[in-house]
């Protein structure tokens, strides 16, 4: 039998798009399967997820502004949303590859969500396609894989930082960001987010999941962590609004909201 962080570890490092959602596809089915096993072995996970050649990635402040109105205002936004699901990919193989001795359900959580990312890519693609364009048409910026990079050393603070701060963010602004493509007539993006707007729910619910089981292990209060944390990485700062009932889906709770709020 093959192992799943093993397996993990090889998808990380696939620079091709098209082959990192092949082998994901691939590697879950096997996983559903009972093919795999887990070892607790310490991998030699690199800093730097395979990429491909485009898009070219570069600071958020020298990305090109998106409007809806101009001729490529959907596709770059479009684009933008492809290049963060290709992201989350990597990601979710990259929790299972680097971070031992846990329990089976947490392998479990992220290989489901490395198989949900790599389905939303494809719906991405497919329609940024339609649109004229392909991945890797438009620049783009790195501050997911930024943050996860950050996060290496410790599981604690990659799920409280990456799936409860940055991917949460996704669900504060999917909702805006759904409106506009309605106007601009984008019915079929809109059906996208629709569908990747309730699996990212549950995606941040897994984040909060195994934050909150790290916690207790280690006998620490989750609301000073999470505000400490926010302090650590973040300057204590969020940017609002936020989907309240979206977040309470994914398990934050009054307290943290309150929290979060204040910011």
């Amino acid at each position: 039998m093959g192992d799943l962080r093993q397996s993990a570890l090889v998808c990380l490092q696939l620079t091709d798009p098209l082959s990192k959602v092949e082998y994901t596809r691939t590697l879950y089915q096997s996983w559903l399967n009972g093919e795999l096993t887990i070892s607790n072995d310490e991998l030699p996970v690199p800093d730097v997820a395979g990429y491909p050649e485009k898009p070219k990635l570069v600071a958020p402040k020298d990305l090109p502004r998106r409007r809806n109105s101009a001729k490529t205002g959907v596709a770059t936004l479009i684009h933008a949303i492809t290049h963060i699901e290709f992201n989350a990919i990597n990601l979710a193989w990259d929790a299972v590859a680097r971070f031992p001795n846990l329990p089976r359900q947490f392998y479990d959580d992220w290989a489901r969500v490395a198989s949900e990312e790599a389905e939303h890519f494809v719906l991405l693609r497919e329609h940024l396609i339609s649109l004229g364009y392909d991945y890797g048409d438009f620049p783009a910026h790195n501050g997911m894989w930024e943050m996860a990079q950050k996060t290496h050393h410790d599981p604690l603070i990659r799920m409280a930082l990456v799936p409860r701060v940055l991917e949460a963010r996704g669900l504060d602004v999917t909702p805006k960001m759904m409106d506009k493509l309605r106007g601009s007539g984008d019915f079929r993006a809109v059906e996208i987010l629709e569908i990747i707007l309730q699996e990212e729910i549950g995606h941040v619910a897994i984040g909060t999941r195994w934050f909150n089981y790290l916690c207790e292990q280690r006998s620490v209060d989750p609301l000073m962590t999470f505000k400490d944390l926010l302090d650590n990485y973040f300057d204590g700062r969020l940017r609002g609004p936020f989907h309240i009932e979206a977040r309470k889906q994914a398990g934050f709770t009054d307290a943290e909201l309150a929290l979060i709020e204040g910011r």
